[in-house]
């Protein structure tokens, strides 16, 4: 693994924005813009360490599955903070009939420096973005600048096959509708979930387009619908099922919920188990169940135990985004355990690679490790001022 730099092709931005990234500059508090797509720089990976990398990668999917089993026939949700009991029992019945259920994509994140094991940083199981500049403009970016060299990219391939293979857990004669929020000014929820939609509809299925905030609720036949009142049976949605099941909808989303089995009238991609996996508490968790993995990091639910004193730990909000209240605690503070529910993981400070912190986002499509994006921050947090870079196998 390797940062080598490289002079920016001419017209970039333009080039990127006709690829989908709309959002190739990111402002900051100064209110300066800056690359968000960032091509001054680029990392390299032998195809040797790609395939290490990949079986990490599947071995860890495998690992958060079975975690997920775990907290349901253990009874842990509220390890999770789900203590509804309507919530326990949609995730459960999800769980239960996860075979009926369309689950597409997931997104591991890793501490990875080219020289030791991959370390899991957390997984984002059910509104992972930065899709779009991994799958499309740092494929093309790579056949421009690398001819006939390689990347660790199947992303596009493997999400058509997977809507192509799923296609028949979809309701029959009703189009998937994909949902963005308009409430998104950067438009990375927009192009994101237009990216997907585009892949489904090169798998042959029939798509619909809303916004979350156009969805309807008709009250007599007790349905979500679209502008034009048409019943909307199957919905992908970048929004997180912790606010549709905590919103002023929840009620409706939790009645009417297809979980398979015909027993409801909206199915939502992600299915609802994915609250299982998309939640920091899912860490501590796995090193219940497989202590000392070298593929994770000692992470608790009730304090840092002996983290403040032995390496240092990050307190992580169970359901944070983008960094959000992450705060990192050296080796030697004294240990604090915060008011709002958190995961307390060994500290395992982001790799630096000419000044920059580095943390790899792996892929994962219907199960299977299928890609990489590479996202560098100026601080130990990778957070919404974080920068993605391209990267090649040589």
């Amino acid at each position: 693994m390797q940062r080598r730099t490289i002079e920016p092709r001419p017209d970039w931005q333009r080039t990127v924005e006709e690829q989908g990234l709309v959002y190739p500059l990111t402002r900051h508090p100064d209110g300066s813009l800056r690359p968000y797509w960032d091509e001054s720089a680029y990392y390299v990976f032998s195809l040797e360490e790609v395939e290490a990398l990949e079986e990490v990668v599947a071995e860890l999917h495998h690992m958060c599955l079975a975690a997920a089993d775990h907290i349901v026939s253990a009874g842990r949700f509220a390890d999770l903070g789900i203590t509804d009991p309507r919530v326990v029992d949609a995730v459960t019945e999800s769980w239960r009939r996860r075979a009926e259920l369309p689950s597409v994509y997931g997104r591991f994140d890793l501490r990875y420096d080219g020289t030791g094991p991959a370390k899991l940083l957390e997984y984002n199981a059910d509104t992972p973005t930065s899709l779009v500049e991994a799958a499309s403009p740092q494929w093309f970016w790579m056949e421009e600048r690398f001819p006939g060299a390689d990347q660790w990219n199947s992303l596009h391939e493997r999400l058509v096959e997977a809507w192509r293979g799923q296609a028949h857990r979809l309701p029959p004669g009703s189009p998937l509708y994909f949902a963005y929020s308009s409430a998104d000014e950067l438009g990375e929820d927009l192009m994101t979930v237009a990216y997907l939609k585009e892949t489904a509809e090169q798998a042959g299925l029939d798509t619909g387009w809303i916004s979350m905030e156009e969805i309807g609720w008709e009250h007599l036949s007790g349905r979500f619908v679209d502008t034009r009142l048409r019943f909307i049976r199957s919905c992908f949605k970048l929004y997180p099922w912790e606010w549709l099941t905590t919103d002023r909808f929840a009620g409706h989303v939790l009645d009417t919920l297809d979980n398979g089995g015909g027993t409801g009238t909206t199915l939502w991609i992600e299915p609802a188990w994915k609250m299982l996996l998309s939640n920091k508490a899912l860490l501590a968790v796995l090193w219940d169940l497989y202590p000392d993995h070298p593929n994770l990091l000692p992470a608790y639910l009730d304090g840092p135990r002996d983290l403040a004193d032995t390496s240092g730990y990050v307190a992580k909000p169970l359901l944070g985004r983008e960094g959000a209240g992450v705060t990192v605690h050296e080796k030697g503070t004294a240990a604090e355990v915060r008011d709002e529910p958190c995961c307390y993981q060994q500290l395992a400070p982001l790799p630096v690679f000419d000044g920059n912190h580095v943390v790899l986002g792996a892929w994962v499509v219907e199960d299977e490790p299928a890609g990489l994006g590479i996202r560098e921050s100026s601080g130990l947090i990778t957070d919404e001022y974080a920068r993605f870079l391209p990267h090649v196998i040589l």
